[in-house]
């Protein structure tokens, strides 16, 4: 799907005060809604006139548009599932949400709906649709709270934050900028760097002093349009600061790694997954940040091509997000020994290596806490939801240049996971608010057996 990027366009707008004929009637100019109008002074003591001044960007519709899911019937239609939807989605006709070597799940526009049917029925693939109509899943997936219930939470509370509705990032980072303020022996905040467009990478620091006390790292939301992932993660550090006593670990937390990202999803595109990065030489814009960490970076699973949604960057932590990680790591005396970075959809608790099918030598180890985290996952919420485990290549799809890779690779950190979250496609990205707390129970059961498992290190 290519992006559809507004432009800045200085307009004239001249207004007739009376028609110059006699008899012809007076016409009214009505500015278009697209247009934003601000008044400004031609010279001192003069008065001001109107002029437009910007196009703005329109929020983008996916009105029509569907989610399928393609599946092969036979094991000789794998490789034809993966070439077709390569095909496609380089053709600009669907958009790859997640998937297997056998089953993917794929957003059609409107428009090549009849166009992608009648080619996989050719092909004999068959497919389901997920999702009928994609736009009002969007439209119905988050009940925002009125004005006086926001101010009326953040009377009583001193932030905005609660977990029943998908919130900005300016309510993200004013809520760890008041736990830093009101529990400072506890609490601390620092911003690690700044995002492509200026905006702060803010990690919380959670600890109870315990001298030796393991570290463990979790970031949330690398991938924009994945809003339960920093919704679960502040839904972690609610419970730990409030629970800061018993804590036997301490964390560092990043909710949003992508913070312009994230911003464009509310305002712009709901479906963005990359940072907002304009490429040198191209009119596309965004890298996929977990295609950038340092590690076998640009290869499989990864495009040169600054269009595709797996578009590595330039080189190596190009981007100020994945670099400004790196540069924490480095400076860090922390006693890093987990590395948790939280996305959707799928439901799957993923370990290195994700740029080839092969394992690091400690996989036995890494397999078993997975499963004990897929069991207490399962304990957490009355819905026992079902995690699978797994390497992230061969349970998923090889993917170079992610950030569980090189944790485990460059950093040395025994406990490296991906976490897929929920749902396993009913509602793929735009999986409803109601689902944030009984996600973020499971989520937190499993930050809890890694912890466990870190002090045994």
């Amino acid at each position: 799907m290519e992006e559809l990027e507004g432009r800045k366009v200085l307009f004239a707008v001249v207004l007739l005060a009376e028609a110059s004929v006699i008899g012809r009637e007076k016409r009214e100019f009505v500015i278009p809604d697209w247009i934003e109008i601000v008044d400004e002074p031609v010279a001192e003591n003069s008065k001001t006139i109107q002029r437009a001044v910007n196009v703005r960007d329109a929020k983008i519709s996916y009105d029509g548009a569907q989610v399928w899911r393609v599946q092969a019937l036979v094991e000789g239609q794998k490789d034809l599932v993966s070439n077709v939807t390569m095909d496609f989605q380089e053709a600009g006709l669907l958009s790859l949400w997640v998937g297997n070597e056998s089953t993917v799940d794929v957003m059609v526009r409107s428009e090549e709906i009849p166009r992608v049917s009648r080619y996989l029925k050719q092909k004999d693939l068959r497919y389901q649709v997920v999702i009928d109509n994609l736009q009002k899943a969007i439209d119905e997936e988050n009940p925002l709270l009125s004005v006086e219930e926001m101010e009326e939470l953040e009377g009583r509370k001193g932030h905005r934050m609660e977990w029943t509705t998908y919130h900005r990032l300016e309510d993200i980072h004013g809520y760890l900028d008041y736990l830093a303020q009101t529990f400072p022996d506890v609490c601390s905040v620092v911003s690690i760097g700044n995002s492509v467009e200026g905006r702060p990478l803010k990690v919380i620091r959670i600890s109870n002093g315990k001298q030796n006390a393991p570290a463990l790292w979790i970031d949330g939301g690398i991938h924009a349009r994945e809003w339960i992932s920093p919704a679960t993660v502040t839904y972690i550090i609610n419970h730990l600061v409030e629970n800061s006593e018993s804590l036997d670990a301490d964390y560092y937390i990043l909710p949003v790694a992508n913070p312009d990202g994230y911003e464009y999803t509310f305002t712009r595109d709901r479906l963005w997954r990359k940072n907002r990065k304009r490429a040198v030489g191209s009119m596309c814009t965004g890298v996929d940040l977990n295609r950038n960490f340092g590690y076998r970076w640009g290869g499989m699973g990864t495009s040169k091509d600054p269009c595709r949604e797996i578009y590595a960057g330039s080189g190596p932590f190009s981007e100020p997000e994945t670099n400004a990680i790196r540069n924490f790591f480095e400076a860090s005396a922390a006693n890093f020994k987990a590395y948790l970075t939280f996305h959707s959809y799928g439901q799957y608790i993923l370990y290195p290596w994700g740029y080839d099918k092969r394992v690091p030598p400690d996989y036995a180890d890494l397999e078993s806490v997975g499963r004990e985290v897929a069991v207490s996952m399962r304990k957490a919420d009355s819905a026992s939801s079902s995690y699978t485990v797994g390497n992230s290549a061969t349970t998923l799809y090889a993917a170079a240049g992610g950030s569980d890779d090189w944790a485990k690779a460059i950093l040395k950190l025994k406990y490296a996971y991906t976490i897929e979250l929920r749902d396993t496609g009913k509602f793929g990205f735009v999986l409803p608010s109601r689902y944030i707390i009984p996600t973020a129970k499971e989520a937190l059961a499993a930050v809890m057996v890694v912890t466990e498992a870190c002090k045994s290190l």
